[in-house]
């Protein structure tokens, strides 16, 4: 059963908004003006850890709520171990989403008299460790993360029914702290949490993100996994939250990678059927995916996408073994692993069920259990405080963080960010562009992505894409219905990040169900830099943009490439009575990887095998086709 919840007081519903500490305002009175459209692409991170997450201060991290949410905004914070950290440019919004799983009780035990735990052995002798050295606290870590995901701690170690007072009173601060650094039209704070639930070592983690304030988010607990980690359970508690406050909340995947097969599986987590009701609940309560982050990066893999030669980027250390590394993941469990292949399962749901539970769109985060959003390769701080920059061995070490053998520092990357069309720069209008799926992953630069489908756009529309691309057409993460069997046109636009690479090319990526009911895809190079020389094969593949990379300085020339890729293109393929998806991926030029980075600063010399050059890259959210006669 889901655990029952902790209901405290909340606003009147005959108050209005504002009166109420309405989320976009934070208490200022000040009004923020939408745009008739989304005009500006706003840029955060929605999956970040503080000192409040139990393994982030078990590997050293003591950066608060504040720290981060200052570095998040453009202010130079210390790092915990000592260097100094500051974003190029700030972000326009953060989610801080600390483990709901014993929240804080790592930096509670830490502070806690040594005398109040002599009756208890086990938590003891975790003070003990913790306060003898950061290998200590390691250890503790790596004890909590083999334990979850085995299912071997003491019952009711971490039991929030047993700390509520102190998790309340933790809960209600933080969104304190968040409201106060929320500031509509210039910086938005959101709260949310992590919900982490892996059976067996297998990934089925989920942030949870709110659309309100303290005044309705202090109402309910964060939910646990412990003792209810089936994501169902997360939707019941979402339900009941929406129910009790009237205020609004959605959940994001995260690294179906590491999943075993079992973020997108054709069966519920108990193996029974996926039925009408899940199929609604989930796309109601999981917009979006969080492709690409720190722990590697979930598009789509080689073995499912053999023709695809862009195919494997993040995929070194994280294909062979699951989140804890615990048991290795077979290639025929990829299908469930990897975003490409869900959308695609999606469809076969369409045409069985009449619904489409992973219908959903895709952003990037960075996964960072250091109080710090970098996804910079030249600016990266790790995936803990143990890795910062700082850390002359980050690189080439060992990642034996529980269970993980076999991983080493280079195998991590430094990604990603969550670009989100909206119409404002507040709680609201992002939530909603997030609820819409108007939002694109990117890697870590901060290129601009639009992309339009419609029936009715010519190429002249290029010259006015965006009012075009509103006006005539929906934008990505929108739904095309078939009427006269005319194939669906898009407008695309790419343009540079200007503190990275140019571009390489524009694809749009298509899935479809044929005409016997397989599932298949295709790649099509739609724009590319420099076309009079670089001519499409007859197999619709392009000969390589060319490598300017020069690894002894970590350095690269925008002397290849392009600074913007714009364009038009209709499906060459496209029947009227099959369900299709689009999505653009964009491709920088190649550059150096944070490593390369780490080589120069410290005098390295990298072996072989690890990763020195890689194209950067974001992706968009779906547009989908249904044939009119089909199921919507």
């Amino acid at each position: 059963m889901m655990r029952k919840a902790l209901l405290l007081a909340g606003c009147s519903a005959a108050l209005t908004l504002s009166a109420c500490g309405d989320s976009g305002s934070s208490g200022s009175g000040k009004a923020v003006t939408n745009s008739e459209y989304p005009e500006q692409v706003y840029w955060g991170d929605t999956h970040l850890h503080t000192d409040n997450s139990i393994d982030a201060f078990g590997f050293g991290t003591r950066l608060d709520t504040e720290a981060a949410l200052r570095f998040a905004k453009g202010e130079e914070v210390t790092a915990s171990k000592g260097a100094k950290a500051k974003l190029s440019r700030p972000l326009d919004f953060l989610v801080i989403a600390d483990h709901s799983d014993a929240l804080g009780a790592t930096k509670a035990l830490y502070e806690a008299p040594r005398i109040a735990l002599l009756g208890n052995e086990f938590l003891l002798r975790w003070y003990d460790m913790m306060h003898e050295s950061d290998d200590g606290s390691l250890a503790v870590t790596a004890e909590l993360i083999d334990g979850a995901a085995s299912g071997t701690l003491p019952e009711g170690l971490f039991d929030p029914e047993e700390s509520a007072e102190r998790i309340q009173s933790l809960w209600t601060e933080h969104g304190e702290t968040l409201d106060e650094y929320n500031e509509p039209g210039k910086f938005t704070a959101f709260h949310g949490f992590e919900y982490t639930p892996m059976p067996g070592g297998d990934n089925l983690h989920r942030v949870v993100m709110f659309r309100d304030g303290g005044d309705k988010t202090s109402t309910m607990l964060p939910f646990a996994s412990f003792d209810a980690g089936d994501p169902e359970q997360l939707w019941d508690y979402m339900g009941a939250y929406e129910k009790n406050t009237g205020g609004k909340v959605l959940a994001i995947p995260h690294n179906s990678n590491v999943s075993n097969g079992r973020m997108f599986a054709m069966n519920k987590l108990d193996g029974s059927p996926i039925d009408a009701a899940y199929i609604k609940t989930r796309a109601l309560r999981e917009p979006i995916v969080e492709v690409t982050q720190i722990k590697g990066d979930s598009e789509s893999h080689p073995f499912l996408s053999p023709n695809d030669e862009f195919a494997s980027f993040g995929d070194a250390g994280w294909d062979q073994c699951n989140l804890s590394c615990g048991k290795n993941m077979p290639p025929e469990s990829y299908a469930g692993s990897y975003a490409r292949e869900a959308l695609k399962r999606g469809l076969e749901f369409t045409l069985k069920l009449g619904a489409n539970p992973f219908k959903f769109g895709l952003i990037g985060s960075t996964d960072s259990h250091t109080s710090l959003a970098t996804a910079d390769e030249n600016n990266f701080f790790g995936k803990h405080s143990g890795n910062e920059f700082n850390n002359k061995d980050r690189a080439l070490a060992p990642q034996n963080l529980g269970t993980r053998r076999g991983r080493f520092g280079w195998h991590y990357l430094s990604s990603g960010y969550a670009a989100v069309w909206a119409t404002s720069n507040t709680r609201e209008a992002i939530f909603d562009a997030m609820m819409r799926r108007e939002v694109y992953a990117t890697t870590g630069p901060r290129m601009q992505v639009r992309f339009f489908g419609g029936f009715d756009f010519s190429e002249d529309d290029i010259k006015n894409l965006v009012r075009a691309g509103y006006d005539k057409g929906v934008p990505m993460g929108g739904d095309l219905t078939g009427t006269d069997g005319k194939a669906p046109s898009f407008l695309v636009s790419a343009l540079m990040d200007p503190e990275s690479a140019n571009l390489d090319r524009v694809q749009i990526v298509k899935g479809w169900i044929d005409n016997s009911g397989n599932s298949q895809e295709k790649i099509y190079n739609i724009s590319w830099s420099s076309p009079d020389s670089r001519k499409m094969g007859g197999d619709g593949t392009l000969p390589s943009v060319g490598n300017s990379v020069n690894l002894a300085d970590a350095s690269w020339e925008n002397n290849i490439g392009a600074p913007e890729l714009t364009t038009w293109w209709q499906d060459p393929d496209f029947q009227a009575n099959q369900n299709a998806f689009y999505y653009v991926r964009v491709l920088e030029i190649p550059t150096p990887t944070w490593p390369v980075y780490d080589a120069l600063k410290f005098g390295l010399t990298l072996p072989d095998d690890v990763i020195k050059i890689q194209q950067e890259r974001a992706y968009s959210s779906p547009i989908w086709y249904t044939p009119t006669a089909a199921k919507s």
